[in-house]
């Protein structure tokens, strides 16, 4: 009888999760980004990711759609990837980004399809590139190969690294589009040297110059000593055009060559949380203009045609598209409606048509176009389709008020059969950045398999913790001297919120995060004895140990507004090991092998403080990652190991009492 009512149950455990998609099924998932509509408007080239599984990698095509007729085509289909596509300025052509041959290469293909041609077999591969206006030259970004001597460096000592001196350089390249030519073009440098490396670029609407972003060399720790510059075609000069303190990138001209619009920090010592702006000066140089200053989140520039300046930004927990007044420095959003997520946007020659990739509140991103300036969004792609043999979750967002007022917003994520006269098991999961945010739209699971904890019966909430993007300058700075603490004030207030809606059971509590998101789990590991389990992924423990470590050491200095040596108390206060002797919580901790963001030992500190003072811990490395899981068998380990993880300590399975 015993074996019979058993194998029933878990009959009745298999057909309840029959509809929710596995691990597997969530890994393998599509998804498109990237879309560029055609010059003429007559095409839409978009990328389409997908799991390769014998391969172990995650590789992605381009495909077009027909924007009068909507059909659809895959163009490319190589071993590895093919991205990043860029259109002839005649629309008769596209080039793009391959990795079939190893490095990152250009190749052009005809929208009819055929064979792609190889236009570049650079020796360190390609970064980013563009056409020219008159569609007869390319021009590239590129590490710059290594000298000669560098060369015979290695060949005596073989490879070693100075560390702060041995920079490799990005600079400018280029050479001739030929439909005739029967073998490469020889790339010729447009730039060169130790004295700076190179980011973005533009064109100017002649054709004559080209305005870029570069730094004092690729170190991240220099990230602050980006500036503009103008480099003449016909012999070559470069002219530093911007020298603002802070970061200034993303050069982007005037539809008559003589300004140059630019995101820029504007001079504001704390970046790492300020307003991205939008400035725009002279293509001679001169005094910048701030035009975006009314505009409080990031203003992520785009273009600029005779209507305006177009931009990009969040508000709270949607993304919008908007245009920019250079006179009047007012701001028109282009897009509707309210909880709109659309973002990645391109536009035709005349700006009259517009893709972009569209979500919205329970939906996948979907590739989309639009006429302007109405907005009558027509979907191209049917991502969503995926979702439709199973049960999944539903999603909205709520906000509640943390311990010192502030408001807080999150996602909160309900199963299929959600009944608000029961008490759920309640799993925070906590996104990364800090300035990251958490969305209502629906996208694969990654890392937390969010569906599978929804079918087992859990609530799952994603916190916009303060930091977040989306809700302002002020509201990204309240943790500032504050990490950890109020991070936690955040997520301990929204579980009270929803614990005196009388939806969750207090004693059934689990927190996550991977980064960021992972140090705050980290700090709930050792500060709160609240939650049942916690999940650290990449997360730190010591934010000292982070300072002497990691490859922005500049972000600590931002956000503590100190270091280790001169404020030794703010390092202790916001690191979760300070907290270690009142560490209760049984934690996962994983972490990839060669993290430079958040160096593994950060992990291992985590790991025997915990033990050392008995509270279960379980730690696993991924070997050969660096800060993210980048390949899916790894991923799928990642999510099963939370799976497990919590199904153990917070739902209590395989637990014997």
């Amino acid at each position: 009888m015993k074996l019979y009512l058993f194998l029933l149950s878990a009959f009745f455990c298999v057909a309840a999760f029959a509809q929710t998609p596995t691990i597997q099924q969530s890994i393998s998932m599509k998804s498109v980004g990237n879309p560029k509509i055609s010059p003429d408007g007559r095409w839409v080239a978009y990328t389409v990711t997908e799991t390769n599984w014998d391969e172990n990698s995650y590789e992605t095509e381009i495909w077009l759609a027909n924007t009068a007729t909507g059909e659809k085509y895959q163009l490319t289909n190589s071993k590895k990837s093919n991205n990043s596509p860029v259109w002839a300025p005649d629309s008769k052509t596209l080039a793009f980004l391959s990795t079939r041959d190893d490095k990152s290469q250009i190749y052009v293909i005809s929208p009819q399809g055929g064979e792609a041609k190889a236009l570049t077999k650079f020796e360190t591969g390609v970064s980013n590139f563009d056409f020219s206006p008159d569609g007869k030259s390319i021009v590239f970004a590129a590490t710059a190969p290594d000298t000669k001597a560098f060369k015979e460096r290695v060949e005596k000592y073989s490879d070693y690294e100075v560390v702060q001196e041995d920079y490799k350089m990005t600079h400018l390249y280029t050479f001739p589009v030929s439909d005739t030519a029967s073998k490469l073009p020889t790339p010729k440098a447009l730039t060169k040297g130790t004295d700076f490396s190179v980011g973005s670029f533009s064109f100017s609407p002649d054709g004559k110059k080209i305005a870029f972003d570069a730094t004092k060399n690729p170190d991240l720790i220099n990230g602050h000593t980006s500036d503009i510059y103008v480099l003449t075609l016909a012999d070559t000069t470069t002219r530093k055009i911007v020298s603002l303190k802070g970061p200034d990138s993303n050069p982007v001209w005037s539809p008559d060559g003589k300004q140059i619009a630019f995101g820029t920090a504007n001079e504001d010592e704390f970046f790492f949380y300020s307003n991205r702006l939008i400035a725009s000066v002279s293509a001679d140089g001169g005094t910048p203009t701030v035009l975006s200053q009314n505009f409080d989140e990031n203003a992520n520039l785009l273009y600029w045609s005779p209507e305006g300046i177009w931009f990009s930004g969040l508000q709270k927990t949607s993304s919008h598209l908007f245009l920019l007044s250079p006179t009047t420095k007012k701001f028109t959003r282009i897009t509707k409606t309210d909880n709109l997520i659309a973002n990645q946007f391109s536009f035709t020659k005349d700006f009259k048509q517009i893709a972009f990739v569209l979500a919205s509140p329970n939906q996948m991103g979907e590739i989309a176009i639009t006429p302007y300036p109405a907005f009558t969004p027509k979907i191209l792609t049917q991502m969503g389709d995926q979702l439709k043999p199973y049960k999944t979750a539903s999603r909205e967002v709520i906000s509640w008020k943390s311990r010192d007022g502030a408001t807080i917003e999150g996602v909160l994520i309900k199963p299929a059969n959600y009944d608000p006269s029961k008490k759920y098991p309640l799993l925070v999961v906590i996104h990364g950045g800090p300035t990251g945010i958490d969305m209502p739209s629906v996208t694969a699971d990654r890392y937390y398999p969010i569906e599978l904890f929804a079918a087992k019966g859990a609530l799952i909430l994603r916190p916009n913790y303060r930091g977040s993007a989306g809700y302002g300058k002020a509201f990204r700075a309240l943790n500032v001297r504050n990490l950890g603490v109020g991070d936690y004030d955040d997520v301990i207030s929204g579980v009270d919120f929803l614990i005196a809606n009388d939806i969750v059971d207090k004693n059934k509590v689990g927190a996550m995060g991977w980064s960021q998101g992972g140090y705050i789990s980290a700090f709930i590991t050792t500060f709160s004895d609240r939650f049942k389990a916690t999940s650290v992924g990449a997360g730190i423990s010591n934010w000292a140990t982070y300072y002497q470590n990691t490859d922005i050491t500049p972000f600590t200095r931002q956000y503590l507004k100190g270091t280790p040596w001169n404020d030794p108390d703010i390092y202790r206060k916001t690191s979760p090991i300070s907290y270690i002797k009142t560490a209760k919580t049984p934690t996962l901790i994983q972490h990839g092998e060669l993290d430079r963001r958040v160096p593994i030992a950060n992990a291992y500190e985590l790991r025997l403080a915990l033990e050392d003072n008995n509270v279960p811990v379980k730690m696993v490395v991924y070997k050969g990652f660096g800060h993210g899981i980048t390949k899916p068998k790894q991923m799928r380990q990642v999510m099963e190991e939370n799976l497990q993880w919590f199904g153990k300590w917070v739902f209590g399975e395989g637990i014997t009492h």
